[in-house]
């Protein structure tokens, strides 16, 4: 047995140095002579205590090996909890999905968060994500896209690179070639997408700087080729111009308040080798209110408009995992577009989320083709689960005319 004792005697009180010699004789006594020192840290004052076999072994027995299944349930029970101790806080999921583009798939996706300044608490965490899919149609793809804030954020670097192979449908350029169900036709399109900017903050919000962009499209095993309009199936493009942001959002991953407006202007002329000579503007504007406890109303308007002579390839796309969800991607195109959305966001329960939405958008070649029949509805409802702080997983089902709809997984909020 080891017996530790601590006396209450005032002597020992007030001569420190007999207490501690006497404890240590008393010690010495009657401890082993394998013991190391006494514990009396967690005893109270005129107290004994004797440490049995039992607990004896219970204290040098190991901690049990866990499962492979609760350290599972582990990892995603802590994923979303705030570690500001980790440099880099990046987490992994995965699972299979469904979708009516690419039908039965499995996708994987991670996150990470970091500061790149771990003494600012004020400092918004820079943010990465990395995502890949592969599906039963032949569809793969694997890209990257994050948000880089520098110290004191003093500048910012946007950028996205992915490239994916999907044996697609394609209907032909124009509002009214896409609306024509006999336009039907297939070919196999591979895309690679290399995005950037990097933005000097000028103060209240507002940031500034160049972009360059890069796509190189290839399109294969074209049922009809005639819809493309006698284009090259081989196409790539070099763009430079700039990136103006107004950003007074509190997060960037789930904004609960602010204003994000993204103008982004971007020139590929022929001088740079590009075959198809056109530039882009594109402007993004969103908006966030807290309404109620839980709720968040968020406002998306957003345009395309080419000028010049885009290559079908690079036309203005309606539908994505972002906006006019639950539209196939690429039936509708032309040289630009219009799209608006309303999304309300409502937190359940722990770190699960509902989301409805409703929205409007169109494709036209030029402002005067504008017709209120062409406009095109879109609504959905959505799940949500936070995966890390601030960073959700999301599983959306969008609706459009004619009985047109789309399942979505992807990470992050739409916009």
């Amino acid at each position: 047995l080891i017996i530790y004792i601590r006396s209450n005697n005032i002597l020992f009180r007030k001569n420190s140095i007999m207490k501690q010699l006497l404890m240590c004789l008393i010690w010495l006594a009657l401890s082993e002579p394998s013991c190391a020192k006494a514990r009396t840290d967690y005893l109270p004052e005129d107290s004994i205590h004797v440490m049995t076999a039992e607990e004896s072994d219970t204290l040098n027995t190991p901690a049990k090996k866990k499962s492979l299944i609760t350290r599972f349930l582990d990892y995603f029970n802590d994923a979303n909890k705030n570690k500001k101790h980790k440099k880099f806080d990046f987490s992994i999921i995965g699972g299979p999905h469904y979708s009516t583009d690419t039908k039965l798939g499995l996708g994987l996706v991670a996150a990470g968060l970091y500061r790149t300044n771990p003494n600012d608490t004020i400092l918004p965490p820079s943010n990465v994500s990395l995502f890949s899919d592969v599906s039963t149609v032949g569809f793969y793809m694997l890209g990257i896209r994050g948000t880089h804030i520098f110290p004191q954020d003093k500048y910012r670097a946007d950028y996205t690179v992915y490239f994916y192979s999907f044996p697609c449908d394609y209907w032909g350029m124009g509002y009214d070639m896409g609306n024509d169900d006999s336009n039907k036709s297939e070919m196999k399109r591979w895309q690679a997408r290399i995005k950037g900017s990097f933005l000097f903050h000028l103060g209240s919000n507002f940031y500034i700087g160049p972009m360059v962009s890069y796509d190189y499209v290839i399109g294969k095993n074209v049922e009809r080729p005639e819809l493309l309009n006698g284009m090259d199936r081989h196409t790539w493009n070099l763009g430079a111009g700039f990136s103006a942001v107004y950003d007074s959002r509190d997060v960037l991953t789930y904004p609960h308040q602010g204003l994000y407006i993204n103008l982004t202007q971007c020139f590929r002329p022929r001088f740079m080798g590009n075959d198809y000579a056109f530039s882009t503007t594109e402007l993004q504007v969103d908006a966030y209110q807290k309404v109620w406890k839980g709720a968040i109303l968020a406002e998306d308007f957003r345009t395309m408009l080419n000028f010049g002579n885009p290559s079908w390839g690079m036309m203005a796309l309606l539908g994505n995992s972002n906006s006019m969800r639950g539209y196939y991607e690429g039936r509708y195109r032309d040289k630009h577009k219009m799209e608006a959305q309303v999304e309300l966001r409502q937190h359940i329960w722990k770190r699960n989320s509902l989301t409805v939405w409703v929205g409007a958008g169109t494709v036209f070649r030029k402002f005067s083709n504008i017709r209120s029949r062409h406009i095109l509805p879109n609504y959905g409802l959505g799940y949500r689960w936070e995966f890390k702080k601030n960073v959700n997983v999301r599983l959306d089902y969008g609706f459009g005319k004619a009985g047109q709809s789309g399942f979505l997984f992807s990470i992050n909020e739409a916009f």
